[in-house]
């Protein structure tokens, strides 16, 4: 189905990919900090996750969180190596929000530490859920492929400078990761723009998406003069204005409006920030290369 680049190890992946300069704590080590101590001891720490879809707050294992996560997130049929990379940049993410640990937790839904909406935290799947997803044929292999790469990563989390990092991932990065600071406005040290030239093989690489002038009209505004740049032939309907360091889109000019890349990939939900603009007698076609933010983690790469 989905194939994958293998690697020596796919928590090297996640250290490389992500920051060099980062530290991967396990179950043992000498005089661990009070965080890792909690953590790394492999036991059942709970975590209060607000369920979307049925609006309520539970109470789970951790790890068994990560699980479900992991299965949310990353395809089962990629390699166990990277599962388990996933599994650490998941068990981070949900720490440093974690209450518990000193998180700021979900402020949406006080009370609760994640929530199971992938626009707000991570993805989440119940048991129930991934059968439906799998079959009830492949639900046993694959749940117990993802169990099996969380429980050899119990414990361990990624920090810099003794905190847990801010652990991003995205699908598919397209040659080169995106830094968070042209992404998000927040220069962290280890969420720079490097090479990722590993994921050619993703069906998610390239995409194109085609919009009418009155389909753009509608997701952009009125006030995007989108149809009053088309009736007035007075120059182009689009012009992208400037790129990042990592070739995505920064600044791009719609109509008689700006926009940055990221705005207009949410706008018109694109792929990706790194497109190109093809301009057709009735809309605007839209090539997209990469899925995702881009930033941190390449889980095709």
């Amino acid at each position: 189905m989905r194939q994958v680049v293998m690697f020596t190890a796919g928590l090297v992946v996640l250290a490389v990919i992500i920051v060099p300069a980062m530290v991967i704590f396990g179950l043992g080590g000498p005089s661990p900090a009070p965080l890792e101590t909690k953590i790394a001891k492999g036991e059942d720490i709970p975590i209060r996750v607000y369920l979307h879809e049925s609006d309520q707050i539970v109470t789970m294992s951790l790890e068994e969180y990560i699980k479900g996560v992991v299965a949310a997130e990353m395809p089962a049929e990629f390699h166990s190596e990277a599962l388990k990379a996933q599994a650490v940049a998941a068990r981070t993410y949900a720490v440093k929000n974690m209450t518990l640990f000193g998180g700021p937790g979900l402020t949406s839904h006080p009370g609760a530490d994640v929530s199971t909406d992938h626009r707000e935290s991570q993805a989440w799947l119940s048991p129930l859920q991934l059968k439906a997803r799998w079959g009830p044929f492949k639900y046993n292999h694959y749940w117990d492929k993802i169990s099996q790469a969380v429980e050899q990563t119990r414990g361990q989390i990624v920090t810099y400078n003794g905190e847990p990092i801010n652990a991003v991932f995205h699908s598919t990065s397209a040659d080169r990761t995106a830094s968070a600071l042209e992404v998000w406005g927040i220069d962290y040290p280890y969420l720079k723009s490097v090479p990722c030239s590993w994921d050619k093989q993703s069906p998610r690489y390239t995409d194109t998406k085609t919009l009418t002038f009155a389909e753009l009209e509608q997701r952009l505004g009125s006030e995007a003069g989108v149809l009053a740049a088309v009736r007035s032939d007075s120059g182009t309907v689009a012009q992208i204005i400037d790129r990042t360091e990592s070739g995505r889109v920064n600044k791009v000019r719609i109509g008689s409006k700006t926009f940055t890349g990221n705005d207009l990939r949410e706008k018109l939900e694109l792929r990706s920030a790194n497109f190109t603009i093809e301009a057709k007698e009735d809309g605007l076609v839209f090539n997209t290369v990469g899925y995702g933010h881009g930033v941190g983690l390449c889980q095709y790469g």
